[in-house]
């Protein structure tokens, strides 16, 4: 895709951020215990117009998983993203974003190693009961680890976005939120912190939703380095999916 479509796409971020009321929602992500949703982030013409067909065109690189009793759907890792649907690390590696996710947040955020297939990742629910059951975003990060959804597609009734609010505070009563992220809709969380989940989709439907992780410390022990490759490589990405660059380098050039 052209540069003049990547830099339409820094600009689209670079005016979003600077159109936003920062102090409500600093006030509105702290008194939701580090959760913030932001309808029409960016404009829902520009994200299906720039991004969507590079969520569409690496449809034939996801990798279909399926635990059950927990999750079933398709993932797309950062390492494809990078080949193949660059235009998204325009939104990831954004200054002005990351500065914006880091005064909200009042810690420096930086982006994941890119050795984290997490990184920048596409999910797709593309067949009828796909879904995630509740979870944290566990950090195996020495420091915090945040997640920033994006919609990309949401051609359904059924598969929304499910929160709960305050679930391990004694102090607080739960709050359960249900949400459709629509295109350039955006929710941003402390991913220790949100009890979440996707519900299942309706025959027929499809949603696709963009992930970004950010981190306050990238370093990661080596056994939780393994731990979460392990995870990834059976839960999300496949086993060629996360160790796609271990393996190219044994093979060596051709």
């Amino acid at each position: 895709m052209s540069t003049a479509v990547a830099s339409a796409v820094a600009e689209a971020v670079d005016r979003a951020v600077a159109g936003l009321d920062f102090d409500r929602l600093h006030r509105e992500y702290w008194e939701q215990n580090e959760f913030l949703f932001i309808p029409q982030f960016l404009p829902r013409q520009m994200v299906e117009a720039a991004l969507v067909p590079q969520a569409q065109g690496v449809k034939g690189d996801l990798n279909r998983n399926y635990i059950p009793g927990h999750k079933k759907g398709g993932s797309v890792s950062y390492y494809t993203v990078q080949e193949k649907a660059p235009r998204f690390l325009d939104l990831y590696r954004s200054p002005s974003f990351m500065n914006f996710l880091s005064r909200l947040a009042e810690a420096k955020l930086m982006l994941c190693p890119d050795n984290d297939p997490h990184s920048c990742a596409l999910y797709y629910y593309t067949e009828p009961g796909d879904h995630i059951g509740f979870h944290y975003d566990t950090s195996y990060y020495k420091g915090a680890r945040y997640t920033i959804l994006m919609g990309l597609v949401d051609k359904s009734t059924q598969c929304k976005l499910v929160c709960e609010l305050f679930k391990d505070d004694p102090k607080k009563t739960p709050r359960k939120l249900e949400l459709v992220t629509q295109p350039g809709d955006l929710v941003i969380f402390n991913g220790d912190k949100l009890w979440h989940a996707v519900t299942p989709l309706g025959e027929g439907e499809e949603r696709i939703a963009l992930t970004m992780e950010y981190v306050t410390n990238p370093e990661m022990g080596p056994f939780k380095r393994l731990y979460s490759n392990l995870k990834d490589s059976f839960a999300y990405f496949g086993i060629r999916g996360v160790f796609k660059r271990a393996l190219s380098s044994a093979r060596g050039p051709r």
